[in-house]
């Protein structure tokens, strides 16, 4: 029908564009010429002043002695022009009167045709041809999604085996319902995949999509939201119209928090869009009439502020967590990451896993993404692990900064504040080894010190946390003790930010105070009905507390940095060396270096013996191990 309407559209203007073309080609020299009298025409006739004449029905056009064109009515009867002006030796042209009686009711009939296009061009804007039409604001803008091409299956997901279970049970009974009906069991109305950004929730919706062979709809929060009131609400309608009418199929509406947040929370009363959107949304999924074959799937990284009408079963009656992956799960992401990418023999996806922990899906394919630009920047025709190491640690800490101009008290005073963090983390007990150290300017930082665990770590100690504001305080004690404390820059900022944050959450939240006991003083400020309670439940006397232990911590960690740089002041010093002559040390290069022993690089870097004669000239003295940890870089 809405195709049928465009033709028609076409079809008048087409027919506009012929009239315009014969009214301005073949009538111009019409328009153009004189009028005169019949009698004045016949007259010249007879005096032999007309040499040729087009008669167009009743009208006369002909040519004068003077060369100009003239036109005359010929009247009805009387004596017969065409015999008279063969007898006067004129030329005569005749129009056929077809052409003008198809002319004439087409004029005629022109603005009528016009009317009745537009009419049917509007209306097609208005209902069917349009969504964003003019009266298209309330139809809903879910995408029907048919990827012919770039078909995403739950081949293609890695790393979260416990959610693609969830939703490959979904897919099955779409596919085979009499397997789970015959017990009793019904198919789930709605699954809300929740999860942190970038850990591929979407991409598995997709996949859902890609396994279900079923219509999939899909949506963004945001889409429902218009600046009219109630538009919301009717899309809603319209989508479920449409997925009523494809049923069995699967919508998917990301970003659900956008439209789904809690009612009478914040300004807004009952007529605000978003809510009578949401209770047009609990209505469809779950009210009077039941939408049966229809699954909802949608996903947030935000459910503590949904309403809780939207999570009761019923409506979301399973939700799928789609957390961070571990070890295990960042190899398989990788291998999934990797397929279309040529690999050199040297590169173990187990090592590139262990070494980016807390990386989501997203992360691990930005990973591999910088490796292969890497590998191609150099002309290699794979990619090897040296490009992954350098895509690390551009992803972790930050595009080198080499054109960034330093003099050389910056760079021997960043050397020993570096020097500082790692010598510090190396003697506290239970932190992460350090991965790897450099004074070339990264990101926002003039150089830092990265530590990265053994395996993924699922809870973290006090002693933990107390060798974490030690080695952050390092630093700082080392420019004190280097330089004097006349001379210490601003640049342990960061540092005091982390140790701040870190001591702050031991006392206010983690209960490790036994003055202040298990309370949480953090989060008080918001009522356990939920919304905020107007300001803090503690007394100025605990807030007094509260900020000398945190205070007090800090200062032991100061003071613990302070007595393991001065008690391993040749190892620090020998760590700085390197620094200034290698600029970037990795953690089994530090533990040569602190140790006195020479690097043996192969690269056109290496220094010649003399440089490390020096470095290895300071007396050794063996460092201490350290177990794992979580990842915690260390910036200046």
């Amino acid at each position: 029908m809405g195709n049928a309407r465009s033709l028609a559209v076409w079809v008048v203007l087409l027919l506009l564009v012929l009239t315009l073309f014969n009214l301005f080609s073949g009538g111009q020299s019409s328009l153009n010429a004189r009028s005169v009298s019949y009698s004045d025409f016949i007259a010249q006739v007879d005096a032999g002043e007309v040499s040729s004449v087009t008669l167009d029905g009743e009208r006369v056009v002909f040519r004068g002695g003077d060369g100009q064109d003239y036109t005359t009515v010929r009247p009805d009867g009387g004596d017969s022009l065409t015999d008279r002006l063969i007898a006067n030796d004129v030329t005569v042209n005749a129009k056929p009167q077809e052409q003008s009686g198809f002319t004439t009711i087409l004029m005629t009939f022109l603005p009528f045709l016009l009317l009745i296009g537009v009419w049917i061009y509007f209306m097609n804007r208005m209902q069917g041809g349009g969504r964003g039409g003019a009266m298209g604001f309330g139809k809903s803008k879910a995408k029907l999604l048919t990827e012919k091409h770039g078909r995403v299956t739950f081949d293609d997901v890695a790393g979260i085996d416990e959610a693609k279970d969830d939703l490959e049970e979904i897919v099955e009974f779409l596919r085979n319902p009499q397997k789970f009906s015959r017990l009793g069991g019904k198919i789930p109305k709605g699954a809300l995949l929740v999860g942190p950004p970038g850990t591929g929730k979407t991409l598995l919706a997709r996949a859902v999509a890609g396994e279900a062979g079923v219509p999939f709809f899909t949506i963004s929060g945001s889409d429902f939201v218009e600046m009219f009131v109630g538009v919301g609400a009717s899309r809603v309608r319209d989508m479920f119209e449409q997925a009523k009418k494809n049923a069995p199929c699967i919508v998917f509406i990301d970003e659900i928090d956008a439209v789904g947040r809690s009612r009478g929370v914040g300004y807004g009363g009952g007529n605000d869009e978003r809510e009578q959107t949401l209770n047009q949304l609990l209505v469809e999924m779950d009210g009077f009439e039941a939408n049966e074959g229809i699954i909802i799937v949608a996903a947030t990284n935000r459910p503590d502020v949904l309403d809780p009408a939207l999570l009761r079963p019923g409506r979301f009656d399973r939700q799928v967590q789609v957390p961070n992956p571990d070890i295990k799960g960042r190899e398989k992401i990788l291998g999934v990451h990797a397929r279309k990418v040529p690999l050199g023999p040297n590169v173990d996806l187990r090592i590139i896993a262990r070494g980016t922990p807390g990386f989501s899906g997203a992360d691990l394919a930005n990973l591999v993404n910088e490796a292969a630009l890497m590998a191609a920047r150099v002309g290699r025709r794979f990619v090897v692990m040296d490009d992954f190491e350098n895509a690390k640690d551009k992803v972790m800490m930050g595009a080198e900064r080499r054109s960034m101009v330093m003099t050389e008290d910056e760079k021997k005073l960043t050397a020993y504040h570096e020097a500082g963090h790692a010598i510090v983390g190396l003697n506290v007990p239970e932190h992460d080894p350090v991965h790897k150290a450099t004074i070339i300017p990264r990101g926002r930082a003039l150089g830092l010190v990265l530590s990265l665990p053994e395996r993924d770590q699922l809870s973290v100690s006090y002693t933990k946390y107390t060798s974490k504001i030690a080695m952050a305080m390092g630093g700082r004690v080392a420019e004190e003790l280097k330089f004097g404390k006349d001379k210490v820059t601003s640049g342990a900022a960061s540092d005091i930010q982390q140790v701040t944050k870190i001591a702050r959450a031991l006392v206010t939240q983690f209960g490790f105070d036994p003055e202040l006991g298990f309370v949480d003083y953090a989060n008080e400020q918001q009522s356990y009905l939920g919304g905020y309670s107007g300001g803090p439940s503690h007394s100025a006397a605990t807030q007094r507390v509260i900020d000398e232990k945190v205070k007090a911590l800090i200062d032991e960690g100061y003071e613990t940095a302070k007595r393991i740089l001065t008690e391993k002041k040749e190892e620090w010093e020998r760590l700085a060396q390197g620094l200034l002559e290698y600029e970037t040390l990795t953690g089994p290069e530090i533990l040569k270096v602190v140790n006195g022993e020479p690097l043996n690089r192969d690269d056109d870097d290496t220094p010649d013996e003399g440089n490390r004669s020096s470095i290895a000239s300071i007396p050794k003295t063996k460092p201490k191990a350290k177990p794992e940890g979580d990842l915690e870089p260390e910036p200046t």
